[in-house]
């Protein structure tokens, strides 16, 4: 595993060609009246977190003489953390001799800055209110390590509210390996196939599928720039934060 993706998250192998993780299952209905909690990715689900992203990386730019780049050119890079954003900006990858030191200034740059222009979606704020109304319990799920994790959520003020936030370094394998979202229903004290997980990357579906749990695409979020959403063989793909709040709607 390589400590990169998502800022400082732990990169898992390459995904295959066919996104599908396994044959997809078969239940009547959409499954969602039986969950009783509720799990979100952080970035590109929760958070857009991509300005803070893109601003780290262009300061690398500026420091190097070198023109910045708009943030709407580098905003689907924000799905995978340093390595899509270093790519983004400066056409590398980790196989070049400069990628280690690079990503280590990237991630020093965005911990320093860590919440300037980040914020809660449009229509997430509502949503969690909604959630916490009804008594329905909900975490967080990343692969974002927990240095950078923890005070991104506590200064957007969900630590005190999140039932959980299991980051990319709290199990031993990080998405899409089932195991960080098997040891948050185990926080939540819920059944995984009580639970429905929202993210916008395809390994966010993967997880969710080997874990049991209702899976939605946040097409909305960064969803990066190959699969689309569509073909991620979610049980749900929604375009805002708005339309998750409806279709969370009898969860509890």
């Amino acid at each position: 595993m390589i400590q990169d993706d998502q800022t400082g998250t732990i990169q898992t192998k390459p995904l295959p060609d066919d996104p599908t993780p396994l044959p997809q299952r078969v239940a009547e209905g959409d499954g969602l009246g039986l969950c009783q909690a509720v799990l979100f990715d952080l970035d590109g689900t929760l958070a857009d977190t991509a300005p803070d992203l893109v601003a780290a990386v262009n300061k690398m730019r500026h420091d190097r003489g070198l023109e910045m780049r708009p943030l709407e050119m580098l905003r689907p890079f924000a799905s995978a953390g340093a390595r899509g954003l270093l790519g983004g900006a400066f056409e590398i990858g980790p196989e070049h001799h400069d990628f280690a030191a690079m990503r280590d200034e990237f991630l020093a740059n965005y911990e320093a800055d860590l919440c300037i222009e980040t914020t809660l979606f449009p229509g997430v704020p509502e949503l969690l209110d909604q959630l916490d109304a009804r008594g329905v319990r909900w975490g967080i799920v990343t692969n974002k390590v927990t240095r950078l994790s923890e005070p991104l959520v506590a200064l957007l003020g969900l630590d005190t509210r999140a039932g959980c936030l299991v980051c990319g370094d709290t199990t031993p394998h990080a998405k899409p390996h089932p195991a960080p979202l098997l040891h948050a229903a185990e926080l939540l004290d819920t059944a995984p196939e009580r639970i429905v997980y929202i993210g916008d990357d395809l390994r966010d579906v993967q997880a969710g599928f080997a874990a049991g749990m209702i899976t939605v695409a946040a097409a909305y979020g960064y969803c990066g720039d190959d699969i689309p959403p569509q073909r991620w063989h979610a049980n749900h793909v929604v375009e805002s934060a708005e339309e998750l709040q409806q279709l969370l709607r009898d969860i509890g």
